[in-house]
């Protein structure tokens, strides 16, 4: 059974759902959305998804949507990345409320919307919430090896889906310790990729940005 990710390699939510995939090792390959181009607000597109987002996985001639419940999923089908399983999905939702979703409104925010429509203000409440977010990770990770405990777990697969992206969004890894020896527990894990090695890109990005 090979799989179908329509995905993108700019998309942390993308990524959360591919790198579940990768290391559970199960069989899939890309489908690019262009969604710089605007391909996900497409008639088409919405059709495909009802929500206009990417990542959406093909599994058998149905559609799954959402990189949590595709985090879930592929967890599911291979025993992997889900034990304790309360606890990964108490991270899973804890990324979804109060990481990713301020990182990758930050991160779009400072480097893919035209500079004239950037707010400071936004910049600001977004930066807040998130170091906020980024200090509870931090104690837990002070206190256990995987934020669900002894064990990598798709929480830690969730909450780690912006924060290997070189283009700066105020996340600096030298400010938590503790989190930065988790990506690199984390990118020790057997068949770990970069989400621009991952998965395609948009036309013309370069293809040397990766972090230092």
């Amino acid at each position: 059974m090979t799989l179908r990710l329509h995905c993108f390699g700019e998309s942390g939510n993308a990524y959360k759902a591919a790198l579940t995939l990768t290391l559970c090792g199960l069989d899939w390959e890309p489908v690019f959305v262009d969604f710089f181009r605007g391909a996900s607000r497409t008639p088409e597109y919405r059709d495909f998804n009802v929500m206009g987002e990417a990542p959406v996985l093909e599994v058998e001639g149905r559609t799954m949507t959402q990189s949590g419940v595709i985090q879930l999923w592929a967890a599911e089908q291979t025993g992997r990345f889900l034990t304790p399983r309360e606890d990964a999905l108490r991270w899973v939702l804890f990324d979804n409320h109060k990481v990713s979703s301020q990182a990758g409104a930050l991160r779009f925010h400072l480097h893919f919307l035209p500079e004239d429509k950037r707010s400071p203000e936004v910049v600001d409440w977004l930066t807040a919430r998130l170091r906020s977010a980024f200090q509870v990770m931090e104690s837990q990770l002070q206190r256990t090896p995987w934020l669900a405990g002894a064990d990598p777990t798709i929480g830690d697969l969730a909450c780690c889906g912006y924060l290997y992206y070189p283009e700066p969004f105020g996340f600096d890894r030298a400010d938590w310790p503790a989190i930065d020896a988790w990506l690199t527990r984390l990118a020790a894990l057997p068949g770990w990729q970069h989400p621009y090695d991952l998965m395609p890109r948009r036309a013309g990005a370069s293809p040397t940005l990766k972090p230092t």
